[in-house]
């Protein structure tokens, strides 16, 4: 069974899986600019319930919210999202990496006592009795790391995070930042006594390296293709080097080990987010049916196959969560 934000459902129920997304999201810090950027609640539940809509709209039938604790994540939203669009959602349980997520907090504790202690209560708490009392099960861990390194802060959740994985058999999905350290991910993970087959390193189309993807796929792990539509914006390579890198990957066999996503961020905390023009025209294209609507038909035209797109969309997701 699987932890939605409405209840446990089973893996073969999943259907077509978006494995990274985010309805809601903030880089921590937004809860003190709320004067110039109040929380409209209302507003927020419109934009990702028409968001949610327009994936169901093109067959999607699950998507993993995979907005970490220290950046917005709200289970009752997502709930409510879940509840009247018809697409299930799981949350996740996490933290961000030190760069752009909360460090303060937890690197405190652990200057007290033992962090990785409580973030492993943390996460296990989450995962196997709810969210900040709502009953709200976590159906992932979510772990990130820097940009060429896992730093010990970082290194703390890994740790507590394996553990659970083997306590509880949740799914492990990650953030890497600017096509490093996937490799390095799963290694420690795998170390760590985590079970690949129940671990996605995220981001991997950041890298358009196939030695950088294998030396991943290798450990026996999924990996994510989880940023279309996010082209050429903090290093970010173009769709279309991502498909042919796909293409690539399934020609010597990885189709089963490959997930798609988006990573959007539908709503954004804090003030509104203004994007110089030539980026904004950058932006156009990160929205949630750009995998249905262009990157698929992209495929298609390479000569991948309806039966290898679906084990991409339905099947690996049913088997990393079965």
């Amino acid at each position: 069974m699987v932890n939605t934000v409405t209840g446990p459902i089973a893996s073969d129920q999943l259907g077509q899986t978006l494995m990274h997304e985010h309805f809601v999201f903030g880089y921590p810090g937004f809860a003190g600019d709320k004067t110039f950027g109040p929380f409209n609640r209302d507003e927020a539940l419109k934009i990702s319930i028409d968001a949610a809509k327009r994936a169901k709209a093109h067959g999607v039938q699950t998507v993993v919210d995979a907005t970490p604790n220290d950046c917005g994540r709200d289970v009752t939203i997502l709930k409510e999202v879940s509840e009247a669009s018809g697409v299930n959602i799981i949350c996740a349980t996490g933290y961000y990496y030190e760069g752009e997520g909360a460090p303060a907090y937890f690197k405190f504790r652990n200057a007290l006592g033992d962090g990785e202690k409580e973030i492993y209560e943390t996460m296990l708490k989450e995962v196997t009795e709810g969210i900040e009392g709502t009953g709200i099960k976590a159906g992932v861990i979510k772990l990130a790391s820097s940009k060429g390194v896992i730093t010990d802060y970082e290194k703390m959740f890994f740790k507590a995070a394996a553990k659970v994985q083997r306590e509880t058999g949740v799914v492990i999905i990650t953030h890497t930042q600017e096509g490093t350290m996937g490799p390095e991910q799963a290694e420690l993970l795998i170390s760590e006594g985590a079970d690949p087959n129940k671990i996605m390193i995220g981001h991997m189309c950041g890298n358009t390296n196939i030695q950088y993807a294998t030396k991943v796929l290798d450990q026996g792990v999924f990996i994510g293709f989880d940023r279309f539509g996010l082209e050429n914006f903090l290093g970010a390579p173009r769709d279309i080097d991502r498909e042919a890198l796909a293409v690539a990957l399934i020609a010597l066999g990885y189709g089963d080990k490959i997930m798609f996503s988006h990573d959007t961020v539908n709503v954004m905390l804090g003030r509104p987010v203004v994007f110089p023009p030539a980026l904004a025209e950058m932006m156009a294209n990160a929205h949630i049916a750009r995998i249905p609507e262009v990157i698929l038909p992209g495929l298609k035209k390479m000569g991948v196959t309806d039966a290898q797109i679906e084990k991409i969309m339905v099947k690996n997701p049913r088997s990393i969560f079965g």
